[in-house]
C-alpha cells in the first residue's frame, strides 16, 4: 500500500463525527509549532540575558513573548482542524481594546515603566530630583519608581509622572558643585573676606582643585555684602562638604576677624 492509498485510508476512519485524519494533521502540527515555540523562547531568554535592560523589564518580555506564542501556535492549530479563526481574533482586538481602555492609567504607567528602562535617563543608586522629590533611585518598577529619601521615606512616584516631568540626575557627571552665599560686614575689606573663604576651602581635601574654586563678591545688600562661594566635589561628598564648609567658614571668619553680619536697620538720632 503507498502513501497516497494509506492516506486515503485513514480518511474513512471517524471518531463518531469526527474524522481522525484532520485531528492527527492538528496534532501533528501542534508538535512542530510547539518545538519551533520552545526554540524561539530560548532564543528570546539568550537575547534578553545579553541585554542591559532592568531585570523587571526582561521578566516582562520574557513572559509577554510566551503568552503571545501560545495564541499564535493556538490560532493555527485552530485553522488547521477548520476552526473559524476570523472571528476569534475579531473578539480579541475587541477584548484587548476594552481592557486597554479600562486600565489606562495602569497601562500608561507600565509603557512609561518601559520608557524609563530604555532610556535610562537615572539608575537604581542615582540621587535625583524628579517633580520636587528629592532622594536616592531605591528601584525602578514596572509602574511606579521607588525613592529613599534622606529621612528614610519611600515614595512610589507613578511611572507617567516620571515621564512627564523634568528629572534633575545629580548622580550621572561624577562631581557635583557646593553653592554658598553668605554676607559679611561693610567693615571688613573684600580681600579680607576672600582670604578667610580660601584658608576654610584649604582645610578640607575633599573639594576639588579643577575646576578651581570661585570666591567673589556677588552683591551689596542694604545691611551686609554678599559673597558667592563655589566648590566642585565628588557626588558622595557633596553634603558632608557642604555643611563641613559652613562650619569651617564661621570659624575662619572669627579668626581673621570678619563679622558675618544680618539684615538690620540702623537708627540715627538727632
Amino acid at each position: 500500500m503507498n502513501w497516497e492509498d494509506f492516506k486515503a485510508s485513514l480518511a474513512t476512519v471517524t471518531l463518531g463525527p469526527i474524522a481522525l485524519l484532520p485531528v492527527l494533521s492538528a496534532l501533528l502540527l501542534f508538535l512542530v509549532c510547539y518545538i519551533v515555540m520552545k526554540i524561539l523562547n530560548k532564543v528570546i531568554c539568550k537575547l534578553l540575558e545579553r541585554s542591559r535592560m532592568e531585570p523587571a523589564l526582561k521578566n516582562f518580555v520574557r513572559s509577554l513573548s510566551k503568552v503571545l506564542l501560545w495564541i499564535i501556535l493556538i490560532i493555527i492549530v485552530a485553522d488547521k482542524l477548520g476552526i473559524q479563526t476570523t472571528s476569534f481574533v475579531a473578539v480579541l482586538s475587541v477584548a484587548g481594546l476594552a481592557l486597554s481602555l479600562s486600565l489606562q492609567g495602569i497601562l500608561t504607567n507600565l509603557f512609561s515603566g518601559f520608557t524609563i528602562m530604555t532610556t535610562k535617563p537615572f539608575s537604581t543608586g542615582d540621587y535625583v530630583e524628579i517633580d520636587g522629590v528629592n532622594g536616592t533611585v531605591n528601584e525602578v518598577g514596572l509602574f511606579y519608581t521607588k525613592i529613599k529619601t534622606f529621612d528614610n521615606k519611600l515614595i512610589y512616584v507613578p511611572n507617567g509622572e516620571v515621564v512627564s516631568a523634568k528629572i534633575i540626575n545629580y548622580t550621572r557627571q561624577g562631581t557635583r558643585r557646593v553653592d554658598l552665599k553668605i554676607c559679611a560686614s561693610y567693615e571688613n575689606s573684600t580681600e579680607q573676606v576672600k582670604k578667610a573663604f580660601n584658608e576654610a576651602i584649604d582645610d578640607d581635601k575633599r573639594i576639588l582643585r579643577d575646576p578651581a574654586p570661585f570666591v567673589r563678591l556677588s552683591a551689596y545688600k542694604e545691611s551686609s555684602i554678599e559673597y558667592e562661594l563655589r566648590v566642585w566635589t565628588k557626588n558622595e561628598d557633596f553634603w558632608d562638604v557642604y555643611y563641613s564648609l559652613l562650619e569651617s567658614v564661621r570659624e575662619k571668619f572669627a579668626a581673621n576677624g570678619v563679622r558675618m553680619t544680618y539684615e538690620h536697620i540702623n537708627v540715627h538720632m538727632i
